[in-house]
């Protein structure tokens, strides 16, 4: 199945996608890939809110999307490198039975899978602001972003 198909069935399934992709072996390759696309994508969602800046004040949308890059694509993928280990720890305390890989497949792909989620969040706050409209947006990709996280880390932890 396609990753953009496996993205969709996430929204439904979380825990049967997240399956069939431990089912296809240890890839650390693949990992990464979900990792940076997500970083990727998510960098790209804060664009309309930087025009936006500019628009509004004359400020440099260059600045904010500098600054944005630099968090997206250098800092944030060695936090959630961080945390899923710090995740995994916490839940082999917890009985968990995963590895340190599976808890990063788990945490890397809910940041790509709720990616189409950020890049809705980031339109509305280009356009409208931070009304209320796309506080309700951010707060449904955010409570999205913990359950189908927590979902895919049980199945994550299930052990083989």
């Amino acid at each position: 199945m396609s990753v953009t198909r496996d993205m969709v069935r996430t929204w439904r399934q979380p825990r049967a996608v997240m399956d069939r992709l431990l089912r296809m072996g240890q890839r650390e390759d693949r990992a990464l890939a979900f990792l940076m696309g997500g970083c990727f994508l998510n960098f790209l969602a804060t664009w309309p809110y930087a025009v936006r800046v500019e628009e509004l004040t004359g400020t440099s949308a260059k600045e904010q999307i500098t600054g944005s890059l630099f968090l997206w694509i250098f800092i944030a993928p060695l936090f959630f490198y961080g945390l899923s280990a710090v995740i995994h720890l916490v839940a082999k305390v917890l009985g968990g039975k995963g590895t340190f890989y599976t808890a990063r497949l788990s945490l890397f792909w809910t940041l790509l899978a709720t990616t189409p989620a950020a890049l809705l969040y980031g339109l509305l706050r280009g356009f409208n602001g931070d009304d209320t409209g796309t506080m309700i947006v951010g707060a449904l990709w955010t409570i999205a972003f913990f359950v189908i996280g927590s979902l895919t880390l049980i199945e994550a932890e299930k052990g083989a």
